[in-house]
């Protein structure tokens, strides 16, 4: 499992799964959207102004990663 925390776009994607594969994005709320993968498997979270919805220090101890803007 990822966590990863752009604060740039206020994102948080919680990949659950980290093998290659198709996946179909399922919007389940104005800020959410659910990555499905292959036999219907939840893949991955995405999280849109993620400070609103989540506290993002409790996420630790998980080890989040920063994303990396291009430039």
């Amino acid at each position: 499992m990822r966590v990863i925390y752009n604060d740039k776009t206020d994102l948080l994607y919680i990949r659950l799964d980290d093998r290659k594969q198709e996946v179909i994005n399922r919007r389940v709320s104005e800020d959410v959207v659910l990555d499905i993968g292959e036999g219907d498997r939840l893949i991955g979270i995405e999280i849109l102004d993620a400070s609103k919805h989540v506290n993002l220090e409790s996420l630790l101890p998980v080890k989040y990663e920063m994303a990396k803007l291009a430039g």
